[in-house]
């Protein structure tokens, strides 16, 4: 934006904004942050289209190994059994048809796009033979020449709803505890994912997305329900974050959170920290569980979405004249 275009939506001539400069510099920094402000504007709430109050939903927390065939077998297995148990949303974790590891991506990666995805098709008929809303998990997924780590979502029909990149890549280095690069191999994604379904309006981050409050944000000022974050968080960093994460990105936009990990395999190179957990509106622990195979069930309330920003109006009490987050890809 063009400072005349800045200028004009703040309702600011440039002779004032001079003279401010020249003689009252706090004056000018209180115009400059009310040009800000005002360019990136009040953020519209779009509310979620009329849908289901109440939801059972399922975080399955899978045995991961080397043997695509059998982790596709766990996976349709366990989607029936949480359907069965009257799930209506079915989440997978992370890299759910791979180990996790750099090794692995390139070789296990899969062309969605171009049809040639047999963990898709697989997943899109266990939605459909279950009559579930299904997110994905993630698994690598190879695209233009890229790599990139994909949680798929998917109608109870067993049609693709929406596709979401990993936005944030995993690259940490903690001495003498865990080192890990995805930029290795992956690439990052190009934006934020929500998506209606008949489970609720979703929004998806990808483990190491979870990090990153403003996509939260995002997701909150477009009407997101409920956050899925597939994750494979390990166990130096799952101990202490995991589930802290989880409650602030809830209690943050008074919204629901659920993150689902794969099982801890003893015979992988990476130890996944499991503990997959759903926290509800007030930052309270719904379900959870530890790191061995198993399905994690909640029930979510909906109505609790608007009684807790009801009763703490958070969004009509942030202040815009000082700060704003602004949706670029809105």
């Amino acid at each position: 934006m063009g400072l005349a275009m800045a200028l004009k939506i703040a309702g600011t001539s440039a002779a004032a904004m001079t003279f401010a400069a020249v003689l009252r510099p706090g004056a000018f920094r209180r115009v400059v942050r009310t040009i800000v402000a005002k360019a990136a504007g009040k953020p519209t709430y779009v509310p979620p289209p009329p849908g289901p109050a109440k939801v059972k939903v399922a975080l399955c927390q899978l045995m991961v190994t080397a043997d695509k065939e059998q982790n596709m077998k766990t996976a349709k297995a366990a989607i029936q059994k949480a359907a069965s148990q009257g799930a209506a949303l079915v989440v997978l974790p992370e890299m759910w048809n791979c180990p996790y590891s750099n090794d692995s991506f390139p070789t296990y990666a899969e062309d969605i796009d171009g049809g040639s995805s047999p963990s898709v098709a697989a997943l899109s008929e266990a939605a459909r033979s279950a009559g579930v809303t299904l997110v994905g998990g993630s698994i690598p997924e190879r695209s233009g020449g890229k790599l990139y780590n994909t949680c798929c979502v998917f109608s109870k029909e067993g049609k693709m709803l929406a596709k979401h990149r990993k936005v944030h890549l995993f690259d940490i280095d903690i001495p003498g505890k865990i080192t890990f690069k995805e930029s290795l191999t992956l690439s990052p994604g190009d934006g934020p994912t929500v998506v209606d379904t008949d489970a609720g309006r979703l929004g998806v981050g990808i483990c190491y997305d979870i990090r990153f409050p403003e996509l939260a944000q995002i997701y909150g000022q477009r009407g997101v329900q409920l956050i899925v974050y597939p994750g494979a968080f390990n166990t130096t960093t799952g101990p202490v974050h995991w589930e802290l994460l989880q409650k602030a990105r809830a209690v943050d936009n008074q919204l629901y959170v659920a993150a689902c990990s794969p099982a801890r395999n003893p015979s992988s190179s990476y130890q996944a920290w499991g503990h997959s957990t759903v926290v509800g509106p007030f930052a309270e622990v719904l379900a959870t569980t530890g790191h061995e195979e198993d399905i994690v069930y909640a029930e979510l309330d909906y109505n609790q979405v608007l009684e807790r920003r009801t009763n703490m109006p958070l969004s009509q009490q942030k202040r815009y004249d000082l700060y704003a987050l602004l949706d670029k890809t809105g």
